[in-house]
């Protein structure tokens, strides 16, 4: 096997040092053909989907991607903006202000080595190859890695990481590597959540129940061992004791279901339907597993799931948005890289 080169290596070149921000990604239009060429990708990931891969190749080729892309084609149509993509612009701005930040601290310190912050998608673009590569280009010989997952899985997290592995098997010089694996018990983190609800009760006024939204998995991920749920329901407690409030009054569920096996549980649309078919007038629906808002927040949480609630009695229902590129979010997510960047704050 011929390992690949860095084109314009030089040993006296100084090392600089990147950082690789990914999420789980996006299509690159909202149509079927751009849809079924992502879901593909996405499906087609063992970590994702754990079946006989003979089985689900069956599955996958001959029914879902023959159905679920125009139905998922309409549903990204419903939020698509003129710069494209929600996650994707999110994303962007995101990175954008992480690399200000991290270029303001390096500035103030005694830091001469360049930092260097590229943005990757774990599914369609950019790519992560392409973004390793980029970091590559630049001398980069450290990489931290923060996916933008605060809660561990291995259907994202892991799913990160091996595509990261996947383009360093293939270089001749490895850099250094460090991966931040969750997030999920941060206490700025935590704060930031809970400051974020507290604003948007201040400007709305406060609803008679909380619910704390997370992307579900498959029952058997956690027999396993996966530890999503575990930090799922601590992200949950940390924040229901942050606002002050009871379990009753706040409390948590799993969405975006699949298939006929069984998810983890309580399901989101079953809690709404039940919680409008028992007279609880209005809910706030917040969503701490994302850092941005995309499709699962934005139409099967802020529609789909509000259709449900009202349908079934329910009077008032609101989404809370995700963190997105707010300051005190980047200031979080900035932090936590400084320990391998060898930088400090100010305020450290």
């Amino acid at each position: 096997m011929a390992f690949s080169a860095q084109t314009n290596s030089s040993h006296n070149q100084p090392a600089a040092t990147g950082v690789l921000l990914t999420n789980l990604g996006t299509p690159d239009a909202p149509t079927t053909a751009a849809v079924r060429s992502y879901l593909k990708e996405f499906l087609s990931d063992p970590r994702v989907v754990e079946q006989p891969r003979w089985l689900w190749w069956l599955v996958l080729n001959g029914v879902i991607l023959n159905i679920r892309p125009a139905k998922s084609a309409a549903s990204y149509r419903k939020v698509w903006g003129n710069d494209g993509s929600p996650l994707l612009a999110i994303s962007k701005r995101q990175q954008k202000k992480i690399a200000q930040a991290l270029s303001q601290i390096s500035e103030a310190s005694t830091s001469t080595t360049p930092i260097h912050v590229e943005l990757a998608m774990r599914y369609g673009n950019p790519s992560i190859a392409a973004a390793m590569q980029s970091l590559r280009a630049k001398n980069c010989k450290k990489i931290i890695v923060l996916p933008l997952y605060p809660q561990y899985s291995a259907t994202t997290t892991a799913s990160t990481l091996d595509a990261v592995a996947d383009e360093l098997k293939k270089w001749r010089r490895v850099p250094a590597l460090h991966f931040i694996d969750s997030y999920y018990d941060n206490p700025d983190y935590i704060e930031t959540l809970a400051t974020s609800v507290r604003s948007y009760w201040d400007k709305n006024g406060k609803a008679d129940r909380l619910l704390m939204s997370f992307h579900g998995i498959p029952e058997r991920y956690f027999k396993a061992g996966d530890p999503y749920p575990c930090h799922c329901r601590k992200t949950a407690r940390l924040l229901r004791e942050a606002l002050g409030l009871s379990e009753e009054a706040a409390q948590i569920s799993f969405q975006s279901r699949f298939g006929r096996e069984r998810w983890m549980h309580p399901y989101t649309d079953a809690t709404l339907k039940q919680w409008g078919a028992d007279g609880v007038g209005s809910v706030d629906v917040i969503c701490p597993g994302f850092s941005a808002d995309c499709l699962e927040t934005m139409e099967e949480v802020a529609i789909e799931n509000r259709d449900y609630f009202l349908k079934a009695g329910g009077a008032q229902y609101r989404y809370i948005p995700a963190l997105n590129d707010q300051d005190s979010h980047i200031e979080v997510l900035t932090n936590m890289l400084l320990p391998f960047l060898s930088l400090t704050t100010n305020n450290q």
